[in-house]
């Protein structure tokens, strides 16, 4: 398989070998500007976007503001898509509106994932893979063969080769666990089949794709787990975790369903169901399959299965059907709390998070998520791939120069017949008030920046406050990295007022400390209190006086870290304050995108004489290196 840029491109360049087009496999945001870098996005004539999440929307289209280029965007849920055309200084931007990733537990298809890195996509595969296999799609298509073979075989004629070979294997492996029973398959044998599947997904499936990895690294000499693939951990058996035994226990009452034998609900009773059965754990070797290593989300299974998917068609023809035992497929319900369903996605999401390292989900979670998977419709895409194509035409002819209402943006749902059907012309910029009075600006847009180029002679952070201050009319409160959600900054004029603060001792023994002292130090309070009790004397004293002495000395490591940042250069500060503190990749990457930009976006906090709220257009500070 390959990963859908690579493939996209391929396509691509099938159609018209004359088009110059790069696929790259690189994840766009905040952790890859060393690679999508400033001359990266100052390249582009316009961008096109067909991203499956809010978070990575919100990025491009904010470096389309900053980069003032032109944006395409569009997207799909199930039957409904939209598309919209955001012009610099002529319209409105994604970021914009309100949409946030709360339409994200409506997980879209495409987001499965081969090496999980986020807990939905450890829920989705828990529905879509374990859930679907083992407990729908498995028994409804061995069903289908039970109850009559030569109709499944003329029916199996007419399914795509991948739901061909998936449906033949999935039939094969509900035989072979009778086979395995002994012919019925009782609640001992549900137990057994839970092992073995916890045994294949959580250890086996996860030793066999770290050795594949492993060899891989060894023949390319490159490193597999980079980015956002993790190494996975197996489960050990010989050591259990709870959560193993959470897994059998939802997972074999789920298979008793599925056989319809009676399940055992009272925790004592399965206990001793498993003390009875005395599983051991196999012994894992190598077994030379083929693991799919791609991080392609086309499911290309069976594809060239050819001789195998005949040879299962061989053995499943000499099978007397009506000797085997029924199977009722489950059909999905969250809000049943006895049927054990969002127990076992539950617990089969932790599992595999587990694997990977990954935040557990609570049930909740769970529920809300796997209740709400909509797939991606080929209808759908290619529907808003043809509206976007004519808004690029427009692009292409130039129309833009003629303003915003030669473009359309659209909302459709496939499924409500043409009345929704919806175009419309672009809104423009929504205008944000500065809360300013004349003569300064009212208003700006998210188009708009300040830019103050120091490049001859650098501003120190105070100089930049001042500035402010002075442009503006406004009281400066905090001058921070614009976008940073970290109580950060690199001016605070909370930290400025500490400079005024004073911890004093008098000839008398007697402490005199500033009132702010004790909204940052909280416990030298009752230091100063005692301090003023009891007598000269006092042998105590001198283990309430360290106390204050200590905050004493963390005051003035205070003070002087901040006027040392306060007097010294602004790309100085911005380093000092926003450099990882953890050694290795991440101060190396920020370094080297802090080294290959001129600039900082900085946003300002900041209010009038009468304490009212001012907002002010991102900053884009320019400063030389040198």
């Amino acid at each position: 398989g390959h990963p859908k840029s690579v493939r996209g491109a391929l396509v691509v360049e099938r159609w018209n070998p004359n088009v110059n087009i790069e696929a790259l496999e690189k994840k766009v945001g905040t952790d890859s500007e060393d690679h999508f870098d400033d001359k990266f996005w100052e390249s582009l004539s316009l961008c096109w976007n067909a991203l499956d999440n809010v978070e990575a929307r919100k990025y491009t289209d904010a470096r389309c503001l900053f980069f003032s280029k032109a944006l395409l965007e569009s997207g799909t849920l199930g039957t409904k898509c939209n598309h919209e055309v955001i012009l610099p200084f002529r319209t409105s931007s994604y970021n914009d509106g309100e949409e946030s990733d709360d339409n994200e537990n409506q997980i879209a298809m495409c987001t499965l994932r081969s090496f999980p890195y986020l807990p939905k996509h450890c829920i989705e595969f828990a529905k879509q893979a374990y859930f679907s296999d083992y407990f729908e799609f498995g028994p409804e298509v061995y069903e289908s063969f039970r109850q009559d073979s030569l109709a499944f075989f003329e029916q199996l004629d007419t399914m795509e080769p991948g739901d061909q070979s998936r449906s033949l294997r999935m039939i094969k492996a509900f035989i072979d666990l009778q086979e395995e029973a002994g012919g019925t398959i009782d609640f001992d044998g549900c137990v057994r089949i839970a092992f073995n599947r916890m045994m294949k997904d959580f250890r086996t499936s996860i030793l066999d794709l770290c050795h594949s990895a492993d060899e891989m690294e060894k023949s390319s000499g490159n490193k597999f787990w980079t980015g956002t693939k993790r190494r996975p951990r197996p489960v050990d058996w010989t050591n259990p975790i709870p959560l193993l035994m959470e897994y059998l226990y939802s997972t074999s009452n789920m298979y008793a369903s599925v056989w319809q034998v009676q399940g055992v609900r009272d925790r004592d009773q399965f206990q001793a169901v498993l003390d009875k059965l005395n599983l051991e754990q196999p012994q894992w070797e190598p077994s030379g399959e083929k693991v799919d290593l791609s991080e392609g989300d086309d499911n290309e299974e069976g594809a060239d299965g050819g001789e195998d998917d005949e040879k299962l068609k061989g053995e499943l023809y000499k099978i007397d059907s009506s000797k085997l035992q029924p199977a009722q497929p489950a059909e999905f319900e969250k809000d049943d709390d006895l049927n054990f369903h969002i127990d076992f996605l539950t617990t089969a999401t932790n599992m595999r998070s587990w694997n990977y390292d990954i935040k557990p989900s609570a049930r909740h979670t769970v529920k809300v998520t796997a209740g709400r998977i909509i797939p991606a419709l080929a209808t759908t895409t290619a529907m808003v791939c043809g509206l976007v194509d004519i808004e690029f035409c427009k692009l292409v002819l130039g129309l833009q120069s003629q303003g915003s209402d030669k473009f359309l943006n659209s909302n459709i749902n496939l499924a409500a017949g043409s009345g929704n059907f919806t175009t419309f012309a672009p809104d423009p910029p929504v205008p944000i008030s500065t809360g300013l009075g004349s003569p300064q600006p009212k208003s700006f847009t998210s188009w708009d920046k300040i830019e103050i180029s120091c490049k001859a002679n650098e501003l120190s952070v105070e100089q930049l406050a001042q500035y402010v201050s002075r442009t503006f009319g406004v009281s400066v409160d905090r001058i921070f990295l614009h976008g940073d959600t970290e109580d950060k900054a690199i001016f605070n004029e909370m930290d400025k007022s500490k400079l005024d603060w004073a911890i004093d001792f008098a000839e008398d023994g007697k402490v005199s400390v500033s009132d702010g002292v004790f909204t940052q130090w909280p416990q030298v309070r009752m230091a100063v209190q005692m301090l003023g009790r009891l007598p000269p004397t006092s042998g105590q004293r001198a283990i309430f006086k360290s106390q204050v002495e200590k905050v004493k000395v963390a005051l003035d490591q205070t003070k002087e870290s901040f006027m040392k940042k306060f007097t010294g250069k602004v790309s100085d500060a911005y380093h000092q304050v926003y450099r990882p503190l953890e050694e290795g990749e991440k101060q190396d990457y920020f370094d080297s995108v802090f080294e290959a930009r001129d600039y900082v976006t900085f946003g300002i906090d900041c209010h009038t004489q009468s304490k009212e709220d001012i907002t002010l257009p991102p900053m884009k500070y320019i400063f030389s290196h040198t």
